[in-house]
């Protein structure tokens, strides 16, 4: 039985609608102002409004704007005089669902009403749709199952539906940017911006800019106003990633800006009014920073609300089987390749690793044995010359400690010459991205100025 408040001043018009409400099946509260309204909101559950437009000392749009105020999700249905379609029309601008005109008719009210409780369903049915979706999303971008892993995510998923800041601490390429975007995509301001603003890559005198905009004219090469990430966020979800990069005087503004949720533009003096969510990222210990004196205490007490750690590799290395075949699978799908199978010494010889790269190093080294692999199998040979551990072939052939032939003993003599071997993989590689040079040298772990030179040299 669904809780229906009607709110307006005339005590008649009360009596009529909880009447008919209550032959309708619902629950009816009645409230002659907008506080009594918001009083009884407090103490009760309620499903739907009903409120007169024009009420003495605050109107029918003044309670839409209170119930925003206090984050009430509750959905109004605004009632006005028939000479009062422009009220009509601003209720809806203001948010109301639906209006009804007076005399409201029974029928039209009952009709209504339905009409309202049948959204209201649709909107949670919808939510909880997205919120399931976003958690799938989340489990396919974020793999594993470790404890130190699921730690995290219980974290996230508690405080993601909720406006608290979030500071995401740990190395780099442990996905604190993937764990920004379930945040945000776990949230209410899921179909707000989101916003990424990477402290460490801007120069820094753009900075503040970049953070707040600026107007015309305001330094050199500001030929028009633009708009900072604040302002682009705006009902959304601003990431600061390496946040521990930015100024210390930038830092103070930052924090007026988190605590008043207003700022002016660079060269502007004029406030503007924001309504914005903060995630933060950072691969240093701020603690360490505090004592320093690089990195504002009352600003790290801003930002760390509720802190999460990503794990890194080492920590979780029972999740690398099933991040081997998230890449694998990626990989092949990308490069329109078969995928290759993995053997579980290869396994063993990832999980041995240090990954100081972390989940990022581990998807670069699975990229490449896929493309040298060529639809094989991937072993511990695959990635010699990138992992410690790793055999090289004819390393492994000349090796064999019992002096009897081994798996790699077919490899004809000529190609123990390194240079025959670096012009084949160089090929290789070529062929794979399509004569993409860029490509290619990434693939092969070397800048493109030297496998330019190597081309170079072969050529001569």
């Amino acid at each position: 039985m669904p809780t229906i408040l009607c709110v307006d001043d005339e005590p008649a018009v009360g009596v009529v609608i909880e009447h008919v409400l209550s032959k309708l099946g619902h629950r009816p509260l009645y409230a002659r102002s907008v506080n009594d309204a918001l009083d009884l909101i407090r103490k009760n559950q309620v499903a739907l409004i009903l409120s007169d437009y024009q009420m003495p000392k605050a109107t029918g749009v003044d309670l839409l704007r209170r119930l925003e105020d206090e984050g009430h999700d509750i959905p109004v249905i605004m009632m006005t005089g028939y000479s009062s379609i422009e009220n009509a029309v601003t209720s809806i601008k203001s948010g109301a669902i639906d209006y009804l005109t007076k005399p409201v008719r029974q029928e039209t009210l009952r009709v209504a009403v339905e009409q309202a409780l049948q959204v209201i369903r649709l909107r949670r049915e919808n939510a909880n749709f997205r919120r399931e979706l976003c958690e799938i999303r989340t489990s396919r971008q974020i793999i594993g199952e470790s404890a130190a892993l699921r730690k995290a995510l219980l974290t996230m998923g508690t405080v993601a539906p909720t406006r608290a800041t979030v500071l995401l601490e740990g190395e780099s390429g442990t996905g604190k940017e993937l764990f920004a975007r379930a945040i945000h995509e776990q949230s209410p301001r899921n179909e707000r911006p989101f916003v990424t603003l990477n402290c460490a890559a801007l120069p820094e005198g753009l900075v503040e800019s970049a953070l707040f905009g600026h107007e015309k004219g305001a330094f050199t090469g500001a030929t028009a106003r633009s708009c900072g990430a604040f302002e682009r966020a705006n009902g959304g979800t601003l990431l600061l990633d390496e946040v521990s990069e930015m100024r210390l005087d930038l830092q103070a503004k930052l924090l007026r800006v988190i605590q008043e949720q207003e700022f002016e533009r660079v060269g502007g003096s004029s406030s503007i009014s924001v309504d914005v969510r903060l995630v933060a990222t950072t691969n240093r210990d701020l603690k360490a920073a505090l004592e320093k004196g690089e990195f504002r205490e009352d600003l790290y007490y801003r930002l760390a609300v509720v802190p999460i750690r990503t794990p890194a590799l080492r920590e979780r290395l029972e999740d690398i089987p099933l991040l081997v075949q998230y890449f694998v699978r990626k990989v092949s799908q990308e490069l329109e390749v078969p995928a290759p199978s993995v053997s579980p010494e290869a396994i063993r010889l990832l999980q041995s690793h240090r990954w100081p790269g972390n989940v990022r190093e581990l998807g670069n080294v699975i990229e490449r044995a896929v493309i040298m692999a060529g639809g094989g199998v991937i072993g511990p040979d695959s990635f010699a010359g990138f992992l410690e551990g790793a055999v090289a072939p004819r390393a492994q052939a000349l090796t064999n400690a019992d002096g009897m032939a081994g798996p790699y003993d077919g490899i004809p003599p000529e190609l123990y010459d390194l240079r025959e071997i670096e012009a084949i993989l160089i090929q290789r590689a070529l062929h794979t991205t399509e004569g993409n040079r860029s490509r290619a040298a990434k693939l092969l772990g070397v800048s493109e100025r030297t496998l330019r030179n190597k081309l170079n040299t072969k050529a001569s």
